[in-house]
Formats: C-alpha cells, structure tokens, sequence
C-alpha cells in the first residue's frame, strides 16, 4: 500500500485538468508538499493560489518538460528539500490531424514532451528513490497507447511508447526488492478540452475528470499495476490478439467508431 499521507508528490501537468485534481486530492490526503510543474505560466499562479488559500504547502515550478535543461535545473531545486515519494507524469500534448499533415515542429514536440520528456523526469528522481528504498511513480499513457487511432498516430505513437518503458520500468524496479512502484494508467478520452471535440465511441463513453483522479488515486494507494477505464479498455488486448486485424479494425472502426473519433477534434 502506498500511503500518500506526509509525502512529497510531484506532478507534471499539474495546474490544469485531471493533474490538478490529482494535486487537490493528493492535498487533501494529507501530502506534505505539491509540487506542480507546469509549462502554462498563468494557470500555474492560479493554481498555486487556490491550494495555498486552503493553506496547503504547494511548489510550484515553472517547466517545459520537452526541455532536458529545464527538468535537470527544476529537478536539481526540488531535491535540495530531499526525494519526492510520489512522481506523476502527467503532462502531455496531442495533435490531431492525418500523419502527412503535421509538419516537423509537431512531430518533434510531441515526442520530446510525451515520450522523453517522462523519462527524462523519471531519471531525474529515481535514483533518490532507490537511495531511500521506496517510492511510487505514475505514467499517464493512454487507450491510445493500446491500439492504432487515424488522425492521432503521432500522439498513439508517444503513448505506445510510455506503455513499453514503463512496464519495463516495473519490472527493473521490481527486481530490486524494494519498496519501489510503478503504476500506468491507459483511459480513453477524458473530458477535460484536450479532446474537445471528439466523438465518443460506442462501449468507450467520454470520462469526466473526477471519477478518472479518484481511480487514479485508488490504483496508487493500492499498488495497482494498471489503472484502464472505462471497461472496455480491459478487453482491447484480448480483443486485438484474438482476432484476425481485419476484423478487428471492422470491430473498433465500424462497430464501435473508434476510428471515426478524431474526425471534428478540435481540443487545444
């Protein structure tokens, strides 16, 4: 059981959407210091407002964890008051548009946040985290890191490949024998504006934020290994690897319209 009361979090994304809930929660469980890492300057002040008004301790850290520089200076400060306990990586971005259509800048951005960008992070804190024999991390992945979705395959692509390192993340800390977690969340759309616009498939409703955080939280206090919602999510990978690709895409893109998802995204 990992027990978020007295403990240090850190949560990337952390000022807006289900990363600032997560945050309040983490508060309100009795963590003894939030650090938010943010990229949205304005937001970040509004958050660190909000919280420290109910006189909670908050840290917050003006970071674009796209850039290896700032995470290792951001980091470096963080760790003079000594190891965080808790680490989500939650900050992401997505594009939505076909592939031949995004051009250099968005390719390149969005690996460097949603992929390096937590592992960087991860790096950054880890060996702290073996130091004292315990720590809990949480890698926000996505429904879309568990199957193919036409006009986000950039962003699936990012996800695909948090989904990988951090199951092999786990496993490497779970060699250790020590008390080291890793807990990866894969949700489908979540209502939050970053998929504004989406379609919402059959089986795969659009989530509101707070029951996904209160999951989120659960999976962590319980050392769960996945946190999957909605249901459906828990059956892709059978799905997929019963079924021959054909009529598996027939399935997900013409029965339940995963495919046609993306179509009128618009999010920001």
């Amino acid at each position: 059981m990992t027990k978020i009361t007295g403990k240090r979090v850190l949560i990337t994304g952390g000022a807006l959407g289900i990363g600032k809930l997560m945050g309040a929660s983490c508060l309100q469980k009795g963590a003894s210091d939030l650090i938010i890492w943010d990229v949205n300057k304005d937001a970040l002040e509004t958050c660190t407002r909000e919280f420290r008004a109910l006189n909670y301790k908050v840290s917050p850290y003006l970071v674009d964890v796209s850039s290896v520089d700032q995470i290792l200076a951001s980091a470096e400060k963080v760790l003079q008051d000594g190891p965080v306990d808790l680490l989500i990586n939650n900050a992401a971005i997505v594009t939505g548009m076909p592939f031949h259509l995004q051009n250099q800048t968005d390719i390149t951005k969005t690996i460097q946040l949603n992929v390096e960008g937590v592992m960087q992070v991860t790096r950054a804190f880890l060996p702290d985290m073996i130091a004292q024999k315990q720590g809990h991390i949480v890698n926000i992945s996505s429904a879309a890191g568990m199957m193919s979705n036409p006009n986000m395959s950039v962003y699936a692509g990012s996800k695909w490949a948090v989904l990988g390192w951090s199951e092999s993340l786990r496993i490497e800390l779970e060699s250790l024998k020590r008390n080291l977690h890793v807990t990866t969340v894969t949700t489908g759309y979540i209502d939050t504006g970053m998929f504004q616009g989406v379609r919402s498939p059959l089986l795969l409703p659009l989530l509101k934020p707070e029951p996904v955080v209160v999951a989120i939280l659960k999976g962590i206090e319980q050392n769960k290994l996945f946190v999957r919602k909605p249901f459906m999510v828990n059956a892709l990978t059978l799905i997929k690897g019963l079924l021959p690709t054909r009529i598996f895409d027939w399935f997900v893109g013409s029965v339940l319209g995963v495919y046609r998802s993306m179509d009128a995204f618009k999010g920001h």
